[in-house]
């Protein structure tokens, strides 16, 4: 089974910049799209963004378009989320997620079959 950790996450100030990891471990990304989900507080996983198995295809959530931008590096088994001009209500516990397809057209929490464990973004007015 694939273990995704993720990192990178900490305390901002609202504009400023993060960049999320995900490295994986005993399997290989390659041939699965990935994505990052994320989770504030008293609400439910909402999708940020997702990669193709190639990397030549993106999905962004809409709140956060414009804002982030999603890697891989097949190589080196990782994914990453650039983050910019971060607001407040970006704050919530970041996921990276396997998805059970090799295109990134898919954003429902049951189309990805493996998480991490979670990085903490939290941002401060």
């Amino acid at each position: 089974q694939v273990q995704l950790v993720e990192s990178g996450g900490g305390l901002v100030q609202a504009g400023g910049s993060l960049r999320l990891s995900c490295a994986a471990s005993r399997r290989t990304l390659s041939g699965y799209a990935m994505g990052w989900f994320r989770q504030a507080p008293g609400k439910g996983r909402e999708f940020v963004a997702a990669i193709s198995s190639t990397g030549f295809g993106t999905t962004y959530g809409y709140s956060v378009k414009g804002r982030v931008t999603i890697s891989r590096d097949n190589a080196k088994n990782t994914v990453d989320l650039q983050m910019n001009s971060l607001k407040p209500e970006d704050t919530a516990v970041y996921f990276c997620a396997r998805s059970l397809y090799t295109g990134s057209n898919h954003l429902e929490v049951n189309e990805y079959d493996a998480w991490g464990q979670g990085t903490q973004v939290t941002v401060s007015s």
